[in-house]
């Protein structure tokens, strides 16, 4: 018995005097396109106050823990409709990130207005591929920030998404946009050999996959990488499942590279437990759910401070206005249909232009789903939270066969009915038909749409030469809310019909 007391009090000696022998861990939290999801959303799922209820234990629980928001903290709620993100950016430092990276909706009030937010926010902001420099956020940013655990040092670096096609212009003029797949691992190449970091992890607005086939990813930009150790990712919505078998990419040279993302809305917390010594990395997801009630609702002066936000919310989000026959996810081709036939039936009124050949409108832009039952004030608004305007352009045959080819790509997008098209598993255009009618190249068309797609949003650089036979000066949002106004009044419900338009052969 004293042998082993004695061999066990020189083990503990030994800890004592060779702390590196104990390994350390750093747990990394993140979210991303959380949307001003301040309150839980329809589903019960989701919640600030939640969120930091988790936060905080997490806290408790290592003090060795770092917290990521990987962009796209705002736009898609009523909170920042009316409060153009006073709610969200006020509240960053209250969550305590350490480190945040911008998404394409930060841009979504300019970036005069986001500069004024950011300087308010002390979370460091990073990223590596934009340069400011000619913008109002010169100065915000910086390309990596670093944490020193014991004598261990992890950087994470800032990845952003090609504003081109995704943002207006007028809201990133500027702004200088360096290739994300040749920044990316130079930069971790740079932390590693130059500066000596031991890990370099990604966080990245760019999307586990692309939405524009011609735009780079987080997965290409892993497998072409030697340098990157771990990707928190954001952008495409994508919930990626712990074990899932999507959660680890093969690098270059064959290495399983972890990456990790939450889906969008703040539903889900993710949690990174790297071991510094050994470089695993054991990745989970945290519900935010009803379970967090009791701890959040302790945060009483937060709440106190949100109470007269919510009120403004809530008087909108409780305003009925219409009725739908049936449940319509955000994304499905119901909800589509329904909003690009509904755009035909409103803009040939607002524009006086009857001979309307069809509509194209982005299912992006569709940022929630449509009730069964009451529909509210606060719905639609939510539904439609941008500040974009109706627009009748005029295009030849050959322009709108072009547009089309971009839908198709992609998998397909919000159409009138008047419009059908097919597309082979390349995604590659195979017919398109306007009124059952196949398209004359040299014929000329007019499509209705909105200024976000005319000015090249979402890639539609097709629409941007095309010539303006209409411009709206009103939120398109506000005139689809007067719109299932009326349809009340005539005693209709919302709804429309399954049909895929434009599908996949």
């Amino acid at each position: 018995m004293s042998k082993f007391r004695n061999l066990l009090f020189l083990c503990l000696g030994a800890l004592m005097l060779f702390p590196s022998m104990r390994a350390e861990h750093l747990v990394i939290v993140a979210v991303n396109d959380t949307h001003s999801q301040i309150d839980p959303a329809s589903d019960g799922k989701g919640g600030l106050a939640r969120r930091r209820a988790i936060y905080d234990q997490l806290r408790a629980e290592n003090p060795n823990t770092v917290f990521i928001h990987a962009g796209d903290a705002v736009q898609g709620t009523l909170y920042y409709s009316l409060y153009r993100g006073e709610v969200e950016y006020a509240l960053m430092d209250t969550l305590g990130y350490d480190a945040i990276i911008m998404g394409n909706h930060e841009f979504d009030n300019g970036m005069e207005e986001l500069a004024e937010h950011y300087r308010n926010v002390d979370a460091v902001k990073i990223s590596a591929n934009y340069d400011f420099s000619a913008t109002p956020l010169d100065g915000l940013f910086q390309p990596y920030w670093i944490k020193a655990v014991g004598d261990k040092r992890v950087a994470f670096f800032g990845i952003n998404v090609n504003p081109k096609g995704l943002i207006a212009d007028s809201n990133c003029e500027g702004l200088n946009y360096r290739f994300a797949p040749a920044v990316a691992d130079a930069t971790a190449r740079y932390l590693k050999e130059i500066l000596g970091m031991d890990y370099a992890i990604m966080v990245s607005h760019i999307g586990y996959s692309s939405y524009e086939p011609s735009e780079p990813n987080d997965s290409l930009i892993i497998r072409n990488s030697r340098f990157i150790d771990m990707v928190i990712s954001s952008h495409s919505h994508t919930t990626i499942k712990p074990g899932g078998g999507m959660d680890r990419v093969a690098n270059a040279d064959g290495k399983m590279i972890p990456i990790g993302q939450n889906g969008k809305s703040g539903k889900l917390v993710a949690t990174y437990d790297l071991d510094l010594e050994t470089g695993e990395i054991v990745y989970q997801h945290i519900p935010v759910d009803a379970t967090w009630d009791e701890a959040a609702s302790r945060y009483t002066a937060m709440n106190e401070w949100l109470v007269k936000y919510r009120r403004g919310v809530d008087s909108i989000m409780n305003n009925p206005v219409a009725t739908s026959a049936r449940f319509m996810k955000g994304s499905s081709a119901a909800l589509q249909n329904w909003v690009s036939d509904a755009a035909m039936d409103i803009i040939k009124e607002l524009s006086g232009i009857k001979n309307i050949d069809c509509a194209m409108m982005n299912k992006g832009g569709i940022r929630t789903d449509m009730p069964k039952g009451t529909v509210t004030e606060g719905v639609i608004g939510s539904m439609f939270p941008f500040e974009n305007r109706f627009v009748v352009l005029e295009m030849t045959g050959e322009e709108l066969i072009e547009c089309i080819k971009l839908l198709c790509g992609r998998g397909g997008d919000a159409v009138s009915k008047e419009l059908k098209a097919t597309y082979n598993s390349k995604g590659e255009l195979v017919k398109a038909t306007v009124n059952g009618k196949k398209i004359v190249l040299n014929k000329t068309y007019k499509v209705a749409t909105i200024d976000y797609l005319a000015n090249g949003g979402d890639y539609m650089v097709p629409m941007k030469t095309c010539k303006r036979l209409f411009v709206d000066d009103q939120k398109y949002g506000d005139h689809i809310l007067n719109y299932v106004k009326k349809l009340e009044a005539a005693g209709k419900k919302i709804d429309s019909t399954d049909e895929v338009r434009i599908k996949g052969i």
